[in-house]
């Protein structure tokens, strides 16, 4: 079985560096791809694009500081944006901190309510928690949209 989650980040890469390179170009600054492509590489911290293109097949398709994400938090469908995120250890699990466009309400009772707006909690590099609610399933699931 092919996993297209590798395929869909280095396409968001390579998007990032069209996007680099005509917003260059509209300042007057002449750039090719290539040129591009290895701003991009260093941006993320590594030496060069080929570096980058490589590790980017063997990392984890975690969400980055700043982005947008939605999911489910204790069942609710959430949108929101990555606050914080921290790897823990090393493992393949990450500290994330989201903040909530809409406060989520934590409780299901009908007669009472609890609304959180902001999380912090572990999850895997699949954006799952390894923490579930009493019925088994995830307590956060982090769905990010496909480059």
């Amino acid at each position: 079985m092919t996993d297209s989650k590798p395929t869909a980040a280095i396409a968001a890469l390579k998007t990032q560096a069209k996007r680099l390179r005509d917003h260059l170009q509209s300042k007057g600054v002449q750039t090719s791809h290539s040129e591009a492509l290895e701003m991009i590489a260093h941006q993320n911290g590594a030496r060069d694009w080929n570096t980058l293109r490589a590790s980017t097949g063997n990392r984890p398709p975690i969400p980055r500081m700043g982005e947008r994400v939605t999911g489910r938090y204790l069942g609710q469908r959430f949108s929101g944006k990555v606050r914080g995120i921290t790897r823990t250890g090393p493992g393949d699990q990450y500290r994330v901190t989201l903040h909530f466009d809409d406060p989520v309400d934590v409780v299901t009772f009908e007669s009472f309510s609890s609304f959180r707006q902001r999380v912090s909690t572990l999850i895997n590099g699949d954006g799952v928690s390894p923490r579930k609610t009493s019925d088994g399933v995830a307590q956060l699931v982090i769905e990010r949209p496909e480059a």
